[in-house]
């Protein structure tokens, strides 16, 4: 069966568009195919602070895999292009790649390591404006 999953992807580090590229074919590849990216937008940090700025994107995956396999590919995803720890000491880092799930159907998931739909969306102006581009 097929599911609709919107991601949020984000860089601040390196080729921020080549990354955000190279993420969405890797996904494309493993997660479910793309269809439908949102333009990309130049953000400011959201939660720590650094000087550089970010650049995020949304994207609808067509995907069969439960929610729980899409986070372990996405989070395989992130390691292979270089992302580290999310924070350091409970404090966001700068990252090569963020990818974050946002809302898989209309599936409501709260687990230790999962919260769909994700809990910031509606804090996150770099979440929302993407998104709403391709809904």
């Amino acid at each position: 069966m097929e599911h609709n999953l919107y991601i949020g992807l984000g860089s601040n580090l390196g080729d921020r568009k080549a990354l955000i590229d190279e993420a969405l074919q890797l996904i494309d590849e493993k997660v479910g195919q793309v269809v439908r990216v949102s333009s990309y937008y130049e953000t400011e940090p959201w939660g720590f602070d650094s000087d550089n700025t970010f650049l995020n994107a949304a994207a609808l995956v067509v995907t069969t895999l439960s929610p729980q396999r899409c986070l372990k590919e996405t989070q395989r995803i992130e390691r292979q292009l270089g992302r580290t720890d999310k924070t350091v000491d409970g404090v966001f880092q700068d990252r090569t790649i963020d990818i974050d799930l946002l809302m898989y159907d209309n599936l409501e998931v709260n687990e230790p390591d999962l919260t769909l739909p994700h809990p910031h969306i509606e804090e996150r102006s770099f979440v929302q404006m993407p998104l709403q581009e391709i809904l």
